[in-house]
């Protein structure tokens, strides 16, 4: 079955329409800076599985998209911010993975060609000088907090900078330094923000698009719910969460005989705060959570920060028909700067199944310029549709958390 890749057509002579209707929506919401999603897709769905607001992969994106997303960086900020000449980048300390630090580097390196000076620092670096890249040293700039009208704000090399642009997902909570000219803003971050709502304003996006195009939405979103207040270290939470699991996987079963699906549904577990592809499980029976060793409960329970797993994400998990030559499942990553998909790669992991997380050492990258359209037919399509919801739901969200910080029901 492949009810959406057989839809192509249909989804390309509503192009208009869409493009319409997208505008509208997007005037309405404020529009994340940039997001990373993971898509997967099975054919039949194709869905946003996880949406990072703080992406950490800059890194992999091929070098013919840095000037088409380096202008789109320059538009969100001049819409966004008016006049501005120097943006400071503000990292992760807790890590020297070279990765990421490439992932800095590229970040930087987007924000020059848009005509910004950049710094790059944290004054949770111990450390002046620089940091260790895959292509060569980034700079670091010393970077201190002081007061300013009762504000906490960032002081680097002695100035104070036009913006402060977060890359760091705040897990462990608000950093020091981070006043009122800061993007993306701080109540996004995973001290406070939830997978959860994402997937419950993405709903309503899903809804509207699927009636737009005559679908039925199922086949554009993973199933989903979130089972609250398990402690996993005591056997009555494992067995109440397992019992809810088997009912999840018994609803999936019976959804997948009525479209004509001929596979056993699986259940990912996830922590529903954080990032990382930390704190994980997938499970094809609720029995399962009841066999854990200590050492994957411990795994299971674990997350950034060593921040407590109080609540679990549980999500359909949506195989993926993208394969290599060699049979190793193919995972799309989309990467969107203001609103709009702007870059595509490809997570593709030899030692994993199409029905598990990808998203493991075992893991490896290439942009959709290098596979050209192997697993990329569908990108500009259906992946880029389904990822620019995602930014939407986003902006769906910070409204929901600036409510609710106001005391407004969200």
């Amino acid at each position: 079955m492949n009810k959406l890749h057989s839809m192509s057509e249909h989804l390309e002579a509503n192009r208009e329409t869409i493009t319409a209707w997208m505008e509208k929506k997007r005037a309405e919401v404020p529009i994340p800076f940039y997001g990373s999603v993971d898509v997967r897709d099975a054919g039949w769905k194709i869905a946003v599985v996880d949406a990072n607001h703080f992406p950490a992969g800059f890194n992999n994106i091929a070098d013919q998209d840095l000037p088409s997303i380096s202008q789109l960086m320059g538009n969100h900020i001049k819409r966004n911010y008016g006049e501005c000449s120097w943006i400071h980048l503000y990292p992760e300390a807790h890590t020297r993975n070279k990765g990421y630090t490439e992932n800095i580097g590229t970040i930087k390196k987007l924000l020059e060609m848009a005509g910004y000076r950049c710094t790059v620092g944290s004054p949770l670096f111990e450390e002046r000088g620089w940091l260790d890249g895959l292509s060569g040293p980034v700079e670091l700039t010393p970077v201190e907090v002081e007061i300013h009208e009762g504000q906490e704000r960032l002081v680097v090399g002695g100035e104070v900078p036009c913006l402060t642009l977060l890359n760091n997902d705040l897990t462990e909570g608000v950093l020091p330094g981070l006043g009122a000219d800061v993007f993306p803003p701080k109540e996004m971050g995973w001290h406070r923000r939830k997978k959860s709502e994402h997937f419950i304003q993405l709903q309503l996006y899903v809804d509207e698009m699927a009636e737009l195009l005559g679908i039925d939405p199922w086949h554009l979103m993973s199933e989903w719910f979130v089972s609250e207040n398990k402690c996993l270290e005591k056997e009555a939470c494992r067995v109440r969460l397992a019992e809810e699991v088997n009912e999840f996987l018994q609803g999936l079963a019976e959804k997948y005989a009525a479209h004509g699906i001929e596979r056993q549904p699986v259940a990912f577990i996830k922590n529903d705060r954080g990032t990382y592809g930390l704190g994980i499980m997938v499970v094809t029976k609720g029995e399962q959570l009841l066999e854990l060793s200590n050492r994957k409960m411990k795994k299971l329970m674990y997350s950034k920060g060593g921040v407590d797993v109080e609540n679990f994400l549980i999500q359909e998990g949506v195989p993926t028909s993208l394969q290599t030559e060699e049979g190793s499942p193919v995972e799309p990553v989309v990467y969107l700067v203001d609103g709009q998909a702007a870059s595509w790669f490809y997570r593709i992991n030899p030692k994993k199944g199409d029905n598990e997380n990808l998203n493991s050492p075992s893991a490896r990258f290439e942009s959709i310029h290098e596979v050209g359209e192997k697993y990329g037919e569908h990108a500009r399509g259906w992946h880029a549709l389904v990822a620019e919801l995602s930014m939407l739901a986003m902006g769906r969200e910070l409204l929901a958390y600036q409510e609710n910080e106001n005391g407004v029901p969200a």
